[in-house]
Order: C-alpha cells, then structure tokens, then sequence
C-alpha cells in the first residue's frame, strides 16, 4: 500500500485534475447503454478495511417541509433501511471492491436481524459483531426535508451499550488479521480505542472519522494517520479562527498524522498533506493567502468534481506555527436540483470512498475527485445506502480509469 507522504511532489499548481474529455464522452455513453467492465482496474488486491463504530436502523421520512411545533404533517415516503456512520462507511467501501470486516454491537432484536442481513447483503463481513441477547439496537428517527434539501436526526442509543469487554482478544486480533486500514467513527470510542493501539503496535494506517467532539475522540486522534472531519470541527477542536489555520494546527497538534481532510457539502472539500519531509527552503507561504489562489484556479464551469493543489511548501499560520506540505481544495459535483433527494450519510460516503483511495494508492489528486463523485451519487436517493454506487457504477468510470 503505498502512503501519501511517499508521493512525489508536483510542481508548483500543477493545474486541475479531473477526467479527460474523452473518458466523460465515453462514459455518457456507457450511461445510455451497456459497457463493459473491462475498462475499470480491478480493486487493491488483498485490501482488508476494518471499521469500528456505530450502526443503526434509519427511518427515513421525506416531508414536503420541516413541521412547526405542534404540527400534524404527513410523510410523502418512507424508507427503513440500515443506517450509522461506520456501517455505512463500511457498506460504501464493499460496493467499491474492498473486503470490510465491522465491529459494533446490536441486539438480537427484529431491528439488529435486519442490520445483519442489509450488511452481509453488500458483502461487509459481520463475524466480529457482538450481539446482545437482550436490550435493543440503536435507531435513528431521520425528517428529510424536500424544500430545503435537509436531514433532521433523533437518535437513539441501543442498549446495552458497547464495552471493551464484549470483544474478546483472540476476536480482535483476528479482525485486525493482515488490515490494511482501520476506521474509527469515534461512536464506541473505550473499544476503539483497545483496537487503536493494537493496530499501532502492528503498524496499520488508521482513519478517524472526527464529525464532532466526543466522549474519547482526543485520545484515539492521538492514533490516526489520517483524519476526515465536518465543516465545523477544525475550528472547534482547536479554537482557531479560521479552518486552513485551524489545519495547521491540527498537524502541529498530532505529528503522526499524514492528512486531515475537511469536508464542505457543496462547497467541495479541503486537504492540508503533511510533506513526508522538512521542506529545507526559508521562505514561507501563508496559508490563507495561499488558500485563495486555490479558489481563483479551480474549475468553477465543470459540474464534475475537480482538485487543485499547491506544491510541497512551508505553510504559515499567523500565531500558530509552520508545516511543510502541500494544501488541496476539491469541488463537489453539481447534483442538479431534481436529482438532489436526500444528503443523508454523503460524509459516510466520502469516507468509503476515502477508505479506498488510500488502499489503492491514489495520490490526492485523483482521490479527492473520486470521494466527491461518489458521495454526490449517494445524494441521488434516500436514506444513507441507497444510493452508493458500486464499483462498476459508469460514472465511476473516469474516476477509477
């Protein structure tokens, strides 16, 4: 598996990478009429992603608008189906062609039997998860609202919770049997982090899906060699004022960590690579003005996802400090109003997607487009899985070619 601070660096804005003309005709084509598999570059042999976090039973009820306080309204559709970060995630990336192994925990409920069944159904292999045989699976009230284009969630726990004494040694160590990464949503955080430092006395990449602060997410951060977080974390967690400084200062904060990503729903997304070594040129680069020389470069006409990205440099943040690394902004696909239905688990998705690049040895460059594609199918139909493409999806195709 190659690592992203073993990449060459590219000249200095080495230009907009997305699919060639070429590759987007012909796969217009393939959308009208079938294609073959041919063209698509099978998965990263032997790639092996464990997951561990929550999984959920979502009911997802589509509204004409949010209700007011003491409203009576009805749905105009209905959708049960499995839900949760982790599940989804791990779900998104055995439609992509890896071999995902979950732990979580749910009950031997109706509920819990179903997860199961949604999950072995995609492929995701479910031999690791602890069920209860009392208590209840967790479950996830989801409002998707059709005027705004927005998900309002209400959460419930299952129960008994998950202890780190429901995963037994021999049980983890056979999930962390020849990983190639391991993903934490922070939800289980006293397992995950048993799981964390074993997988770094083996030496395996680690994923931490940072949504939000939670109970435990300081100490597994402390593990994680890559981090992909919401458009509002960077600045909570490190009480910057800005998110390119609040990068910074998460790279200073963890010297383990290769790359922290900030996801930005329409806005696309943002990546600060630490270089694999100390940039040895005295001049330093400001990151926030370096930032909109990004936005000035990107591809603002095309509706498929882009990248741009600086060179290898240090980058300054006033009051903060100085890394040595390169900074790449995404965009996200422009999904077109009447094919928007639901942003339900789009990060979720994102992250599979991530998961596999990383497996696959892409260089950011060609991953951050990828996420984006693939998290802008998944907004294509409701609820959090429903929509996640498989690998022979064809507008995957310029993607993966």
């Amino acid at each position: 598996m190659l690592s992203f601070t073993h990449l060459p660096p590219l000249p200095l804005f080495s230009g907009i990478y997305l699919p060639t003309s070429r590759q987007f005709t012909s796969f217009r084509i393939r959308m009208s009429s079938s294609y073959s598999t041919d063209s698509i570059p099978p998965p990263p042999d032997n790639a092996i992603v464990l997951g561990c976090g929550g999984i959920t039973v979502d009911f997802l009820a589509t509204v004409d608008s949010f209700p007011q306080p003491d409203d009576k309204i009805r749905s105009t559709s209905l959708k049960v189906q499995g839900g949760g970060n982790a599940g989804n995630a791990l779900t998104c990336a055995a439609r992509l062609g890896l071999n995902s192994r979950l732990i979580s925990k749910l009950a031997n409920d109706s509920q819990g039997k179903g997860m199961l069944e949604e999950l072995e159904a995609d492929g995701v292999d479910t031999s690791f998860l602890v069920v209860s045989k009392e208590g209840n699976s967790p479950f996830t009230y989801i409002i998707v609202d059709k005027q705004t284009k927005t998900r309002t969630c209400i959460h419930t726990p299952g129960d008994p919770p998950m202890l780190p004494t429901d995963l037994s040694q021999s049980s983890m160590l056979s999930a962390l049997d020849r990983a190639s990464i391991v993903y934490f949503d922070v939800r289980l955080h006293e397992t995950a982090l048993v799981i964390a430092k074993e997988a770094g006395r083996k030496n395996i990449p680690i994923l931490v899906d940072a949504e939000k602060k939670r109970d435990g997410l300081d100490d597994l951060l402390q593990f994680a060699d890559y981090v992909v977080c919401s458009a509002k974390f960077p600045q909570a967690w490190t009480e910057v004022s800005s998110t390119p400084g609040a990068l910074v200062s998460m790279l200073l904060r963890l010297p383990k960590l290769k790359f922290v990503i900030v996801t930005l729903g329409e806005e696309g997304c943002l990546m600060l690579q630490r270089a694999s070594k100390e940039v040895l040129e005295s001049q330093e680069t400001d990151i926030e003005s370096l930032l909109e020389t990004l936005k000035h470069r990107k591809d603002s006409t095309t509706i498929f996802p882009t990248c741009v990205s600086s060179e290898r440099t240090k980058l300054k943040a006033n009051g903060i400090g100085t890394v040595s690394g390169r900074l790449f902004l995404g965009t996200a696909e422009k999904v077109p109003p009447e094919e928007l239905v639901d942003t339900t688990g789009a990060g979720d998705a994102f992250i599979g997607a991530v998961l596999y690049a990383i497996c696959a040895g892409m260089p950011p460059e060609k991953m951050l487009p990828f996420a984006a594609q693939v998290a802008g199918c998944s907004c294509r139909a409701l609820g959090a899985r429903t929509g996640l493409p498989h690998r022979t999806d064809p507008r995957l195709v310029p993607f993966l070619v």
